[in-house]
């Protein structure tokens, strides 16, 4: 039995669970999908049971909490669809696959609002606020994140890029300088290439910034990083829940920013924001 396989393992130890551990195993195993989607305090609820022994049922199950067992549980249900996700069943309607991604995601995003570590956000925050100039780097599934977040920074009155062809991304970095930002973004922090390339601007001497797993070999060339260590398997199957991550991830560090700006850039991003007007359809009055 696979270890990603979460409610495999909680059907083989059910008959070791103390009795009121065992009426959460059974409401979470009598519809995992509806489970997904329940607060604590709703699962403890309907399991009779105070919100401490959910928790103690979660760690029986080697997660580190309520939030981090949701997202496992989302991620093990039975059956899969590679390359949409593993929680989806062939037989699945639209309601039903909606919200499941729906949901999977959601526990991700809280998963990381819970562990995110607010000094990481304002060391990368004071990084990027300092730059001479920004480029951000990401291949495949993750390059949506990279051209969203040139799409945000540019407005910060500096030169900003996003590339997610590798040669580009070579030449970069090889040819930046102290006071260049590089942001590379990747899942798995495995990509031989970004890693290579985050190594070519380190001796370069820009600063690299990771949004990548803790303790890869991504993570490990770079200045430094925010970690997203979620248990999706992209192995198989296409990246959901991280690639929300990143790009909520860039929001954050988009709004520091303009924070650290102070109230006299708002002018500068409200001329930006003006300049748009003429390309809309006044609104439908009510």
């Amino acid at each position: 039995m696979a270890m990603h396989d979460l409610i495999a393992r909680i059907r083989s130890r059910v008959d070791d669970l103390n009795r009121s551990e065992r009426k959460v195993a059974d409401v979470i195993l009598q519809d995992p999908n509806a489970a997904i989607g329940m607060s604590i305090a709703t699962l403890a609820q309907a399991a009779t049971v105070s919100e401490p022994t959910v928790n103690r049922f979660c760690r029986n199950f080697e997660t580190k909490g309520y939030p981090d067992f949701k997202i496992q549980l989302a991620q093990s249900l039975a059956g899969g669809t590679p390359y949409v996700s593993r929680s989806v069943e062939s037989d699945d309607d639209a309601a039903a696959y909606t919200d499941k991604i729906i949901g999977a995601t959601i526990a991700a995003l809280d998963e990381i609002r819970r562990g995110i570590d607010p000094r990481r956000i304002e060391r990368v925050v004071d990084h990027l606020s300092q730059a001479r100039q920004i480029h951000f780097f990401a291949l495949g599934a993750s390059a949506p994140a990279a051209f969203d977040a040139q799409n945000k920074f540019f407005r910060f009155n500096l030169p900003v890029g996003a590339y997610n062809d590798v040669l580009m991304q070579r030449m970069i970095a090889a040819a930046s300088h102290t006071g260049d930002v590089i942001v590379v973004i990747s899942y798995t922090g495995r990509t031989r290439d970004l890693v290579e390339v985050a190594q070519v601007a380190r001796d370069a001497g820009a600063l690299v910034i990771g949004i990548t797993r803790d303790g890869s070999p991504l993570a490990n060339v770079c200045t430094d990083i925010l970690p997203v260590d979620l248990p999706e398997d992209t192995e198989v199957y296409m990246p959901m829940s991280s690639r929300m991550i990143h790009m909520a991830l860039i929001d954050v560090l988009a709004t520091g920013v303009t924070l650290r700006r102070g109230e006299s850039f708002l002018p500068h991003l409200r001329t930006i924001k003006e300049s748009l007007r003429p390309t809309k359809f006044p609104p439908k009055e009510a």
